[in-house]
């Protein structure tokens, strides 16, 4: 059994100011899966974006809205978790005055994120 504590996990940077914390998965992509913590500041929007595997993405604090193609626009809160399918383009953005932290977990060794620049 492999123990992760959060906290000792070196955590990168983000354009745009968000944070990201790598649980499990490595560069090698020595897992089958990765997963980590997304800590995003107020005011704080991804691009327009998509992967090419499957994405699970859950609200662990804060609030946001995500959208994704073809679908409604999601209120985003604890307790509220998203799976998004190959290739949907998609995005959320922070609404409260607090930082949003989610836990994103990725069906694939490496974590490939497909920008959409326009």
């Amino acid at each position: 059994m492999m123990v992760v504590e959060h906290e000792q996990v070196e955590s990168e940077e983000f354009p745009g100011g968000a944070t990201y914390r790598t649980l499990v998965g490595d560069d090698m992509g020595s897992t089958p899966l990765r997963s980590g913590i997304q800590t995003s500041p107020p005011g704080y929007e991804t691009p327009a974006h998509s992967h090419p595997y499957v994405e699970a993405i859950t609200v662990l604090e804060g609030t946001g809205e995500a959208w994704a193609e073809g679908e409604d626009t999601v209120a985003l809160r604890p307790g509220v978790t998203l799976i998004l399918p190959p290739g949907q383009r998609h995005g959320f953005r922070v609404t409260g005055e607090v930082p949003l932290k989610t836990l994103g977990i990725h069906a694939s060794p490496h974590r490939i994120v497909d920008i959409d620049d326009g």
